[in-house]
């Protein structure tokens, strides 16, 4: 790994597909280039906001946009 370092982050940049290194036959390090890793955490971001907003549609903890938009002028004077 580290005779070809220089080899192995070229090739990462440039297939930007992680890279599983063994150790006796066995999976124990996922190396990846920092662009696809970056990608990787925003869309596991994105993933958990989703859930957190399904979760809350589904306990009942949300409000149509109408009803929000209506408290909204209301609270303003606006009709």
């Amino acid at each position: 790994l580290k005779a070809h370092a220089a080899e192995i982050v070229r090739n990462l940049a440039e297939q930007q597909e992680p890279m599983v290194i063994t150790q006796n036959g066995e999976a124990k390090v996922v190396i990846q280039d920092i662009e696809s890793y970056e990608q990787t955490q925003h869309t596991i971001a994105l993933l958990k906001i989703l859930s957190l907003g399904m979760r809350q549609v589904e306990e009942g903890k949300v409000l149509p946009a109408e009803n929000v938009i209506k408290r909204l002028r209301e609270r303003r004077g606006v009709r």
